[in-house]
């Protein structure tokens, strides 16, 4: 396993990073605690999580099973650079949602109790709160470093200017500010390039992918459609329909070079500068250990070039839409 420092920051994580929204929903807890060993066994030292998985019946079910897993021994929870995030609504109580000096305290108290520890490595802003000062929000988060609660914090979701608009006043407070930026990025969607990315590279940001194989529109969909083991639906299908040309060129390529798709869209999301560990979600073992291949597919220069003729980039912005 590769390990690299989260942003400008002095934590090193795997270039992969274990994400948990499948453990409860779609993924039973046994399965979970085992992919959980699996990753850590494999390297993996990186998991995210948040507040509100498990379900709108069941919000924080996912932190009750990671939890558990901790509390079971074997060093579980040093060898392991824990993230997880508030924003979304808990229950229909007002102040339980958001980024509020107050939200910040209880959710974060409430994530502790779940997840059975006394401090979280990195904490995340699930979404920009646009009617929250940041004073108010690095004020909450300064006092819950000092308690010792967690040691940092990150985005997830934000504009370039969020993230601008997050440091500048972190800067003015003499705060470290966000170390890392959770956003959409893969093959298909690669909007984070015009300015999301930049503005995380000019702040010392890592960039934490999440989807990378879109929905799984990666991962050979085409090949598993025509074996008859997968069949689309809703906003997934519509998105095959039209991207299904690009899609099978894609397959192609993946061919030609020897290796699954899925293993392609991940190496190349790790050949892109500024990223430092795409989120995968694993339903099963076996989705675990593909992911975990991807590490070891080389892309040369005349590779990505194809891969970027397939799904065309952006350049940063404004050069990309102007002069």
């Amino acid at each position: 396993m590769e390990y690299t420092h989260l942003g400008r920051s002095g934590l090193k994580v795997s270039r992969l990073c274990l994400g948990t929204m499948n453990f409860g929903p779609h993924t039973d807890e046994p399965d979970a605690h085992r992919i959980m060993d699996s990753a850590l066994d494999a390297g993996i030292n990186f998991l995210d999580t948040a507040n509100v998985y498990g379900g709108a019946g069941h919000r924080g079910w996912t932190e009750e099973i990671l939890g558990r897993w901790f509390a079971a021994g074997g060093e579980r929870r040093e060898r392991t650079v824990l993230a997880t995030k508030l924003y979304g609504t808990m229950t229909d109580r007002p102040n339980e949602s958001r980024l509020s000096a107050l939200n910040i305290r209880r959710a974060l108290d409430a994530s502790l109790k779940r997840l059975q520890t006394d401090y979280v490595d990195v904490y995340q802003f699930h979404h920009i709160d646009r009617d929250t000062p940041w004073d108010e929000i690095w004020q909450a988060i300064e006092v819950a470093v000092q308690q010792g609660k967690i040691l940092y914090s990150g985005s997830s979701n934000f504009a370039g200017w969020h993230i601008a608009q997050a440091q500048e006043a972190a800067r003015r407070r003499n705060y470290t500010g966000l170390v890392s930026e959770q956003s959409i990025y893969n093959l298909i969607r690669r909007e984070v390039e015009l300015e999301v990315l930049p503005a995380a590279q000019q702040y010392g940001l890592g960039l934490i992918p999440w989807s990378p194989l879109q929905g799984g529109l990666l991962g050979g969909v085409l090949k598993k459609e025509r074996a008859g083991v997968r069949r689309m639906e809703g906003r997934a299908l519509e998105t095959l329909k039209s991207h299904r040309e690009q899609i099978q060129q894609f397959e192609d390529f993946a061919d030609e070079l020897g290796h699954e798709p899925g293993d392609v869209a991940l190496a190349w999301l790790l050949h892109q500068p500024g990223v430092t560990a795409p989120i995968v979600g694993p339903r099963t073992q076996e989705q675990l250990d593909a992911a975990i291949r991807a590490l070891d597919v080389r892309l040369d220069d005349a590779a990505l070039k194809k891969l970027d003729v397939i799904f065309p980039g952006h350049r940063p912005a404004p050069e990309d839409y102007a002069w």
